[in-house]
């Protein structure tokens, strides 16, 4: 879906840019290399995970699904998807858009380990779509994707879920 006529832009409508409250998904997808796929934005250039606000009805899972495949292409199942952290950090999650809105986002982030399709660039979201190594992740990252890798690592050392 693009951001025409998605409930975040019906709600741009009314508010304006007004700071909005905005629930979302986001998921690393992580290869059995250990290599995560990245996103390049075309709106402000930064690397991302796929991820994106929930519509009306949309649950955290679906709309990590539904993410996923608008921007990469590649089918994940709920199943497959494993939470291991939300962030509503202010510092983090505020997101200043080149328009000038504004969004604090509450997102749950999930890791996905398997998926089906192939990898197709989003044209209207992203430029270009890859596998990195944690070692060579391209720059810049977008700060929540940044904080996202710190607390997937501690998530992987403690096996406890992160709530920031």
């Amino acid at each position: 879906m693009t951001f025409e006529n998605s409930y975040l832009w019906r709600l741009r409508r009314k508010v304006g840019s007004d700071l909005v409250l905005m629930p979302g998904a986001s998921v690393l997808v992580e290869d059995d290399r250990g290599f995560i796929l990245l996103l390049k934005r075309t709106d402000n250039a930064a690397w991302c995970m796929p991820g994106g606000a929930a519509e009306e009805n949309a649950s955290f899972a679906e709309t990590a699904i539904t993410e996923v495949r608008e921007e990469t292409g590649l089918a994940v199942r709920k199943e497959d998807l494993i939470p291991f952290a939300c962030v509503s950090e202010p510092e983090v999650h505020i997101i200043e858009y080149p328009n000038g809105d504004r969004t604090h986002c509450f997102s749950l982030w999930f890791v996905a380990r398997r998926w089906t399709g192939n990898l197709v660039i989003n044209g209207d979201e992203s430029t270009e779509c890859a596998f990195f190594p944690r070692s060579d992740l391209p720059e810049p990252l977008l700060r929540p994707t940044a904080r996202a890798f710190e607390l997937y690592d501690i998530f992987n050392r403690t096996r406890c879920f992160q709530a920031y």
